[in-house]
């Protein structure tokens, strides 16, 4: 059992660093031994000192969800940032990606001619210091073109003077039961497609990039030459579901208190309320979902309920309720949106405090 320091007010999130630099460490090596590299996913923590044990670990670089993000980890030092998204560059974006360009190796992502021709007239004689990946559908149907429509986008994306090196895809329909062989399956067949097209039409294909956290360790080198999971490094209630972690691979949790308790009656259930709500734990609950979270000591116990400042907790029959009063561990379903919550984190090593870290990419959206 986790227990919650004593000089901890709740509700807080935690990180045990002793678990996170385990989870780091066994994703550098997972990937390597398949031959791939790993640009991890910093959108999930927000945080350079992350970052800084990721690189250090043997990521070849970081991967990132805007501008904004990528502009706090260069600015702490990061040297190799890929913003993997399609992006729309206005003239402030362009500026800013100039800027990121001469301190930084930046690549983009697009998936149609309209964006890539607007980023290349915005980049102006900085367009030549970007990498392009375009973006593939593998079936999670959210951005990303189809594998045979990969050539078209790189070839306007050229025209128009930007120097496309891959193509990437997120495999996000992963994040679901029974899903995460499937989907590494179409991740693997898309991107060999597209990749193979792109070679046949005269590219120089460098990066062929995919992964997400349920299908990192499922992806392979003969499509593939990186992956970008981003939950391992923390795990969640989701990835307890999907099977894509153990209890005992939690980094991040929720010191809560428990500030109300019933025994229940023929009306309502035995429960207890913390004082964590959506405004810590985040408001996320895909359909599957069992509940808005876990409680990590308590696998059997279901947040069944979330208000701002509140969580409703179900308990089980035959388990004592936990006293008023008590200081609990709960497990976000989706850890990214948690983090986004919060300016500061705190992070523990053998039930102490160790450190203070902040979230310094939060809110940094555009």
């Amino acid at each position: 059992m986790r227990t919650v320091p004593e000089d901890i007010d709740t509700p807080e999130i935690l990180i045990d660093r002793d678990v996170l630099e385990r989870n780091i460490r066994r994703m550098a090596t997972a990937v390597q031994a398949k031959g791939l590299q790993l640009r991890p996913h910093a959108k999930t923590h927000k945080i350079p000192e992350i970052a800084t044990l990721q690189l250090a670990a043997g990521a070849a670089g970081l991967t990132v969800a805007t501008i904004g993000e990528a502009e706090v980890f260069v600015g702490h030092g990061a040297d190799d940032v890929f913003i993997a998204y399609p992006l729309w560059v206005g003239p402030r974006q362009a500026q800013r990606l100039r800027r990121l360009s001469a301190a930084a190796r930046i690549t983009v992502g697009t998936d149609s001619a309209e964006a890539a021709e607007t980023m290349a007239a915005g980049l102006g004689d900085a367009a030549e210091r970007l990498q392009v990946l375009v973006e593939i559908d593998s079936g999670h149907h959210r951005s990303g073109v189809s594998p045979a429509r990969a050539v078209d986008v790189a070839r306007a994306a050229t025209r128009a003077g930007l120097r496309v090196t891959g193509v990437f895809t997120f495999p996000g329909h992963s994040y679901a039961p029974g899903m995460p062989v499937e989907a590494a399956q179409q991740e693997h067949d898309a991107l060999q497609e597209a990749s193979g097209l792109l070679k046949a039409a005269g590219f120089e294909v460098t990066r062929v990039s995919g992964g997400s956290t349920p299908t990192a360790t499922l992806t392979e080198a003969t499509a593939a030459t990186e992956v970008r999971p981003g939950v391992y490094v923390f795990g969640d209630a989701q990835q307890l579901e999907l099977a894509r972690c153990a209890p005992e691979d939690i980094a991040l949790t929720i010191a809560a208190t428990v500030v109300s308790r019933h025994e229940g009656d023929e009306l309502a259930p035995r429960r207890v309320l913390l004082d964590s709500g959506s405004k810590i734990l985040g408001g996320d609950r895909p359909a599957w979902a069992t509940g808005f979270g876990r409680l990590l000591d308590h696998p059997e116990a279901r947040v069944t309920a979330l208000s701002e400042h509140h969580a409703t907790v179900v308990w089980p029959d035959g388990s004592a309720l936990p006293a008023l009063g008590q200081r609990l561990r709960v497990i976000p379903n989706h850890v990214c949106a948690a983090v986004n919550l919060v300016d500061t984190v705190t992070v523990v090593s053998g039930g102490e405090v160790a450190d203070r870290w902040s979230v310094a990419a939060r809110g940094r959206n555009q």
